[in-house]
């Protein structure tokens, strides 16, 4: 098989526990890209936290599957594919979730709306969601994000959520999958609770991708980490896990590589790509 297109999951994958990047690692994807191999970048991310990264690794040109998939384009203007949660449901899901002890974010891939949390909360909340990051796109802070909603409607393509207690976490999710049927929610390395519309998911996402590009889905080699890359690990050409991914989704895969604190990615590239230019050279 000839792999035609490589697609990195972001955070546990392409970024240490550090949340840098190895040399290494970004000169894997040079010499992929090289070779005339497409790479993307597929992540719970914004548009606009997904677009610094790429930036960072020369993927300037490349169409993201971002906010879980629910955003693919390559620049914000031009979507190729988006998916949004409706204004109604919008506002029940933000009257659920206030009932709880969590930060929240809507995250429009223009700009970001979330609630105000204490200060024991505050650290926490920022290693996860980022709270602190205005640098990708403007963040507004609220002291309650109902009242704002009744101000200005918003139509995002996803909700991220931090809790600081897992039994609410798991509460809040079993209130809203009975009540609101047309969402889905996501855990991923980023955000331990994210919603996004039902027809959405990084798998389908990724096939819409490779149909605008003219390539298949058994042609890709897709790599992640967290729970929501289970089902795109499985359907590629070659799912790989990372060696910090959970047993479940080690199981889905076809190869397992080293972790993103032992350049996993870029071992993984090594040890597939460069077998495969050699092959193609002899053909």
């Amino acid at each position: 098989m000839v792999y035609k297109l490589l697609a990195l999951d972001i955070d546990g994958t392409l970024l240490r526990s550090n949340h840098k990047i190895d040399k290494e690692t970004k000169e894997a994807i040079e010499y992929v890209k090289e070779k005339g191999v497409y790479v993307t970048l597929i992540t719970s991310r914004n548009f606009a936290s997904a677009k610094k990264i790429a930036k960072s690794v020369k993927l300037d040109d490349s169409i993201l599957v971002t906010h879980s998939g629910s955003f693919i384009a390559q620049n914000v203007q031009e979507p190729i594919y988006q998916q949004r949660i409706s204004k109604d449901d919008v506002r029940d899901i933000i009257h659920i979730l206030e009932k709880f002890d969590c930060h929240i974010r809507i995250i429009h891939e223009r700009l970001a709306v979330g609630n105000r949390v204490n200060q024991n909360h505050y650290l926490s909340a920022k290693m996860t969601l980022g709270i602190g990051d205005p640098l990708f796109y403007p963040v507004n802070f609220v002291e309650t994000l109902s009242e704002y909603l009744e101000k200005k409607e918003l139509s995002p393509p996803k909700i991220d959520a931090h809790f600081f207690n897992d039994e609410e976490r798991e509460e809040a999710r079993r209130i809203l999958e009975d009540l609101i049927p047309n969402i889905t929610i996501v855990r991923s390395t980023k955000c331990n609770f994210g919603i996004i519309p039902k027809s959405v998911s990084k798998a389908k996402s990724l096939k819409i991708l490779g149909d605008h590009l003219g390539i298949s889905v058994d042609s890709m080699v897709v790599i992640g980490d967290a729970h929501c890359d289970g089902e795109m690990i499985y359907q590629a050409g070659l799912g790989v896990a990372m060696g910090n991914a959970p047993n479940e989704i080690r199981r889905l895969a076809d190869w397992v590589t080293r972790s993103n604190d032992q350049q996993g990615v870029s071992y993984m590239v090594k040890e597939v790509f460069r077998k495969q230019m050699r092959l193609q050279l002899k053909r």
